[in-house]
């Protein structure tokens, strides 16, 4: 039965993993790499992230320094930055682009901690939903006679524990990024 467990626990883990990939990716009015992590550009008809064509690097706080590794896809870097929705416009001196992190607004700050709580939900019904496939697995096991009601229990008490931890989990990610995007 530590199959079923460990299945569950590695599914529940991706999803956490993946509310941080996207948590990572909130401008919180500080300079990150992980703000141009998303963005893809179109480099010779294939759509490639900007991490794997150039450096980036932050300089200063407030600043992001993107130096292709060819410097013929700047302007088509610059062209996917400026469509990505960031709401920052690159600065291209001919070699690098800077990308120069505005302050946001009280208002804006309000505006990705509701965004950032949305997201958390739907991480957690995402893990609820795995525990109520994992129980169900479990009771079909149960009622074909594969396992017995103790060892069903059993079971659930361990992916209940796992809902929990992931839970946790959760919300300490996102009391960090909150904390992060509420800092002036």
């Amino acid at each position: 039965m530590t199959d079923v467990h460990k299945e569950a626990k590695t599914r529940m883990d991706a999803s956490v993993e993946h509310l941080a990939h996207e948590v990572r990716g909130l401008r919180s009015g500080r300079a990150s790499p992980a703000l141009v992590d998303n963005i893809k550009v179109d480099y010779y008809g294939n759509l490639t992230p900007i991490s794997q064509l150039a450096q980036v690097q932050i300089p200063e706080p407030r600043q992001i320094a993107i130096k292709p590794f060819d410097p013929s896809a700047l302007s088509a870097m610059e062209k996917a930055i400026q469509a990505s929705g960031l709401g920052i416009h690159p600065q291209n001196d001919g070699k690098i682009l800077r990308l120069t992190v505005p302050m946001l607004s009280e208002e804006q700050r309000k505006k990705l901690v509701g965004r950032l709580k949305d997201m958390a939900e739907g991480a957690r019904v995402s893990i609820r939903n795995l525990r109520r496939d994992y129980n169900k697995k479990v009771e079909t096991q149960e009622a074909s006679s594969e396992i017995t009601e103790d060892e069903m229990k059993r079971v659930k008490d361990g992916i209940q524990n796992l809902l929990k931890d992931h839970e946790t989990a959760i919300d300490k990610l996102i009391a960090l990024k909150t904390k992060e995007i509420m800092e002036e």
